[in-house]
């Protein structure tokens, strides 16, 4: 069994100080990565969740338990050096430093340090891969004489070290949660009762590693499970349940379920405690969108505009905490058109939108919900080229199957505006009975 090795880094595509935007991701899967394999190691990355701050005891474990760790400090990433703090504390050795050079100084605290740098093209990847890779690898190989890299260890004398832990014990758990994670991902493509049978393996959620419940509570949302979900949320440890990711998604599963006052509290609570949200602000559009719907099937008139004013201004909130998601900005442009006389202001919000979107595209790692907004911006638009492109990626990229249902509703709903209008398009109700 292979030595783990912990990568402490970003995730995605950040920006650094100089302007160019660091393709981490691919730093990750054409340097580190390689370099750590071929020193004869298991990388464990960490999991993208935890850089939200939600799941602490899993990276507390890796960061203490692992033998060995690379951390990348390019941008000078919070989350990095937290990390690399901590990992410092416990551990004497073995702790790798690289960094894209070029980007600016590293932080005084850091400079002393033995660093490994690494060369970044104009598209944020690195260059010269072979040589950094060869370097890194043979750091690690150098690692395992014990020469102690910790400036805590270095400069503080008799501080401890931890060389009786049980990393047995850590194994065991990394290995359980892996498991449960892939039984999880089958059960997800089959149904409620499937997601259901690997919660009651789990015992008691409370104390389930934080990263399989959310993992759970996330696929009874896929099979649109909406009141396990919220069962799951009173299980889960005091912690993990008040953080804002699940207290989220368990507004979201109280509108689903019919509770849409239970729903609309959670969420206007979760705005007065941390401020507004893109993601907060989108789901509570929901449950106000939701709500003008019932009232306009119910014919209720005032009602229903009562509540479709409530939800343009919610999404507008949503998209004003955050230009970069495009989500609640799409469904306020959509709301817009749907009223009896639309409203003028979504003639200028649909190319920032629109902006917004590309731009996250260009990003690279583009889903389903990004193309599906192109797609609705384009029908909106009236642009059926750009229509049927965004139908196909779309199309492609579906992960579960709520998500063209969501889309084709929306597109129910403009088609059907614009017929009581006089202004339906063939095409556009095509597209919409291709998503379902």
């Amino acid at each position: 069994m292979r030595p783990l090795c912990f990568i402490l880094m970003p995730f995605g595509s950040k920006p650094a100080p100089s302007g160019l935007t660091v393709n981490f991701d691919a730093v990750y899967e054409n340097l580190i990565k390689p370099a750590v394999i071929a020193a004869g190691l298991e990388p464990l990355r960490a999991d993208e969740e935890m850089a939200g701050g939600i799941i602490h005891r899993p990276m507390f474990e890796r960061l203490v338990l692992c033998e060995y760790a690379v951390a990348d400090l390019t941008t000078a990433n919070a989350n990095v050096f937290y990390e690399l703090g901590l990992r410092h504390a416990v551990r004497p050795w073995a702790t790798q430093l690289v960094f894209a050079e070029g980007l600016g100084q590293l932080p005084f605290d850091v400079a002393m340090l033995r660093a490994l740098p690494y060369k970044l093209g104009v598209d944020g990847k690195p260059t010269d891969v072979e040589k950094s890779c060869a370097a890194l690898t043979l750091r690690l190989q150098d690692a395992r004489h014990a020469n102690t890299d910790s400036p805590i260890f270095q400069l503080l004398d008799g501080f401890p070290d931890i060389q009786h832990l049980k990393t047995d014990v850590f194994r065991d758990r990394v290995r359980y949660a892996d498991e449960m994670k892939s039984r999880l991902a089958a059960a997800r493509k089959a149904n409620r009762d499937a997601v259901h049978q690997v919660e009651q393996a789990l015992g008691d959620i409370a104390h389930v590693e934080a990263g399989v419940v959310i993992d759970l509570f996330l696929s009874y949302r896929a099979v649109k499970a909406w009141g396990d979900m919220v069962a799951l949320v009173e299980r889960m440890a005091r912690p993990l349940a008040e953080t804002v990711m699940v207290q989220e998604q368990f507004g979201l599963a109280l509108n689903r379920a019919g509770r849409s006052d239970d729903a609309e509290q959670v969420l206007l609570a979760l705005i007065a405690r941390r401020g507004p949200s893109s993601e907060t602000y989108g789901i509570l559009g929901r449950v106000y969108k939701d709500r003008w719907e019932v009232a306009a099937k119910a014919g209720n008139a005032p009602l229903a505009g009562g509540m479709l004013v409530k939800a343009i201004d919610a999404y507008l909130k949503g998209f004003e905490a955050d230009w970069r998601d495009a989500y609640p900005g799409v469904n306020a442009v959509t709301l817009m058109e749907l009223k009896e006389l639309p409203d003028p202001r979504r003639t200028r919000l649909l190319p920032i939108v629109a902006f917004a979107v590309e731009q996250r595209i260009a990003q690279g790692k583009p889903d389903y919900w990004d193309y599906a907004t192109l797609l609705e911006l384009a029908v909106l638009a009236k642009d059926q080229i750009a229509a049927d492109l965004a139908l196909a990626n779309a199309l492609a990229n579906v992960r579960e199957p709520w998500e063209p249902e969501t889309t084709a509703r929306n597109l129910r709903l403009i088609n059907e505006a614009r017929g009581r209008r006089g202004e339906a398009h063939d095409w556009a109700e095509m597209i919409e009975k291709a998503l379902v």
